[in-house]
């Protein structure tokens, strides 16, 4: 819930607040009336005012981020925002280049990371390991339109060559 009780000298109420699709949405309810603080009944029915509000817009925000997780998103390079390809420091010192995995994972709620090396997959291999890894937490089934689509865009060998170029 993003329903925040704000007391201080400029305001006293409840701040409603949530990020949808990259807008702030910020409403503010006041619990003072003809110059007073409100108490009981009447501080519990804005309470609920802020609260409903509050609800409508976790409704928007969450088909927000469904539509969202249903759409392949790409990067100002091309590649798909949460897959990149980048070169990796191994204990050894060596550089191993790998398909690195950051996304919010809509299982756990939480940011998840991996890597998948391409010397010991291949660079389809790898591919594959980190879109199902993706679509695993982005709740994507195998048979959805947009995991063929993320197989799809696998980079071409040349593209990992150049892409690495760049890193080194």
């Amino acid at each position: 819930m993003s329903v925040e009780l704000l007391d201080n000298p400029r305001f006293h109420g409840f701040r409603v607040r949530r990020q949808i699709d990259g807008k702030t949405y910020q409403e503010y309810f006041s619990l003072k009336e003809n110059g007073k603080r409100m108490r009981g009944a009447k501080r519990a029915a804005v309470k609920e005012v802020a609260d409903k509000r509050d609800a409508e817009l976790a409704k928007i925000q969450q088909r927000s981020k469904d539509k969202a997780d249903k759409e392949i998103q790409l990067d100002e390079t091309g590649q798909v925002k949460g897959i990149l390809c980048r070169l990796k420091r191994e204990k050894s010192g060596t550089m191993t280049p790998v398909f690195q995995v950051g996304i919010m994972s809509r299982k756990t709620g939480k940011i998840v990371n991996t890597t998948v090396s391409i010397n010991r997959h291949g660079i389809d291999g790898a591919w594959t390991k980190a879109v199902d890894f993706y679509c695993a937490h982005k709740n994507i089934t195998k048979r959805a339109k947009i995991y063929k689509d993320l197989l799809a865009m696998c980079p071409k060998k040349a593209q990992v060559t150049k892409l690495l170029k760049k890193l080194r």
